[in-house]
C-alpha cells in the first residue's frame, strides 16, 4: 500500500497548484482563445492571445500548442527571397502612437526571426560585439501592415516607403524603405508562451485598444523593394478572422 503524503507536503502541493491556476487565470483573463489545430505547425498553433497593462507597460502574450520560438526559418544566403517567421499582435492603435505617419495602416507588434539579414542595427542581441549578425535570434518590431496587391490577391505586406517620400518614422527606425521600427524590446519565451513587454509614454492611449494574435511567414521580395516584405503564409489567427476581438482594459 502506498503511504500517504505528510500533511505539510500535501499542503505545499495544493498551494503550488492554486498559485499556478491563479497565475494562469491572470494571464488568460480577457484572452482570445483558439482551439488547437493538429494541421498547423505546433509552435505556431495559437491557443490564446492576450495582453495586459501595468501602468505604462503593456505585455503582449501568445500561447501555442508546443514550444513557442522552437521553429526558425532556414537561411537562403541572400536578402532577396529571405524568409521570415513571425508572432504578430495586430492592434487598433494608430501608427502615430509609436511614431509612424498617422492613419497609414494596421499597427502591429511582431517578434521575428530571419537568419539572412539583421534589421536591428542599434542592438547586439547575441552580445558578440557585432550588431549586424543577429537576425536569427527572435527580436521585436513595430510594423504597419496594409493590403498589398503586389504581394498577391488579398495579401498583406509591410507598408513600403516610395522613393522620394519621407513619412514620419520612429527614432529607432532601422533605415529600411518600409514602415518598420526596431525598438529593442526582447521577446521572452516560457515553454508554449511568448511575451513582449512594451512601454508607452502615454498609457491612456492604449486604454480600450483592441488586438489579435497571428502567426505568419513572410518573405523579402527577390527584387528587394516594391514591395519589400510580403506576408506569404498565415499559420494561425487567434480570432479566426482578424477581427481584433481582444480588448486591452
Amino acid at each position: 500500500m502506498t503511504s500517504p503524503l505528510p500533511f505539510s507536503v500535501c499542503t505545499l502541493l495544493l498551494a503550488s497548484v492554486a498559485f499556478a491556476d491563479e497565475n494562469h487565470a491572470i494571464h488568460q483573463e480577457g484572452a482570445i482563445v483558439s482551439s488547437a489545430d493538429a494541421s498547423t505547425t505546433a509552435a505556431f498553433d495559437i491557443l490564446a492571445a492576450h495582453a495586459h497593462r501595468d501602468g505604462h507597460l503593456v505585455t503582449f502574450h501568445m500561447t501555442t500548442s508546443d514550444i513557442a520560438g522552437a521553429e526558425r526559418p532556414n537561411p537562403t544566403g541572400a536578402l532577396g527571397g529571405a524568409p521570415v517567421y513571425s508572432y504578430v499582435w495586430p492592434t487598433s492603435l494608430d501608427p502615430a502612437t509609436v511614431g509612424f505617419e498617422g492613419d497609414t495602416g494596421i499597427l502591429a507588434l511582431a517578434a521575428t526571426s530571419h537568419p539572412d539579414f539583421d534589421d536591428t542595427p542599434l542592438f547586439d542581441e547575441n552580445n558578440d560585439g557585432d550588431p549586424v549578425n543577429d537576425g536569427l535570434l527572435w527580436h521585436s518590431h513595430w510594423v504597419v501592415l496594409t493590403p498589398t496587391e503586389a504581394c498577391g490577391e488579398g495579401a498583406l505586406g509591410v507598408r513600403d516607403i516610395p522613393e522620394g517620400e519621407t513619412p514620419a518614422m520612429p527614432t529607432t527606425w532601422p533605415g529600411l524603405p518600409i514602415f518598420v521600427d526596431s525598438p529593442g524590446y526582447t521577446p521572452s519565451f516560457d515553454g508554449p508562451e511568448i511575451a513582449v513587454t512594451v512601454p508607452f509614454d502615454d498609457p491612456d492611449v492604449v486604454e480600450g485598444a483592441s488586438y489579435d494574435g497571428v502567426t505568419s511567414a513572410l518573405r523579402v521580395n527577390a527584387d528587394i523593394h516594391a514591395p519589400l516584405l510580403c506576408v506569404t503564409h498565415i499559420f494561425d489567427i487567434a480570432s479566426g478572422d482578424l477581427s481584433l476581438s481582444g480588448s486591452l482594459n
